[in-house]
């Protein structure tokens, strides 16, 4: 059990490093939460900083999440509480509340869409491959990073149930479940964006619309 919680701990500790927080203090001394949307993510970043900046927190904040899930667990010793398949997810999903919630920065970081992601890519690759191609296409056709997100994540529990039954390829039901719950919390972070959505004052990224650009020419 120690080693369990320890293990859980460590996973926290690592999501709640503040990538975007540290990218704008280098950058330009700023605190990146006082600009754009407030949000301490690869997206607002990108808008602050520019597009290399948002893509190297994009990739750090996703190796959060691979690190928790792929290389953690390997560390356990001796009986665990859980079944050791669901260790992984769970160390992933701590990781991703302590992106959201980190305790270096007074509990205030991002949503957790890219550290869920680099989980899930260690964890359950099809269903994450599927959710990725819902993504790139739900902003290519919006401009919107949060319906990306939002619709991902839902595709997520939704994939591991297609694979699970039109495939040999068989997951533990409690991963069905953590992975429904990180949905369900993506949809909680998200929140904000919802109500702008439903009210049209969602900002976007034109330059995403690449089918607009397509058949507008």
């Amino acid at each position: 059990m120690p080693t369990f919680i320890l293990m859980v701990l460590i996973s926290y500790l690592l999501g709640a490093i503040p990538t975007a927080v540290i990218a704008g203090k280098i950058s330009r001394g700023i605190d990146i939460r006082d600009f754009g949307s407030g949000n301490a993510g690869a997206t607002n970043t990108w808008r602050v900083l520019g597009w290399k900046a948002g893509m190297i927190v994009l990739a750090l904040d996703a190796g959060k999440g691979a690190i928790a899930a792929a290389v953690i667990p390997l560390f356990s010793t001796g009986q665990m509480p859980v079944d050791p398949t669901t260790i992984p997810i769970i160390c992933g999903v701590a990781a991703v509340i302590g992106h959201v919630f980190p305790i270096y920065t007074g509990f205030r970081g991002g949503k957790g869409v890219a550290t869920g992601a680099g989980m899930l890519l260690a964890v359950v690759p099809i269903p994450m491959g599927i959710a990725l191609g819902v993504f790139g296409l739900a902003v290519t056709v919006t401009g919107r990073i949060s319906v990306g997100s939002l619709l991902g994540g839902i595709s997520v529990p939704v994939g591991i149930v297609l694979v699970d039954r039109l495939t040999s390829t068989h997951y533990d039901p409690l991963i069905l479940w953590l992975t429904s719950a990180l949905a369900l919390f993506i949809i909680f972070t998200h929140r904000k964006n919802i109500v702008e959505l439903l009210h049209g004052r969602e900002r976007s990224f034109p330059q995403a619309k690449i089918w607009k650009r397509m058949f507008h020419r």
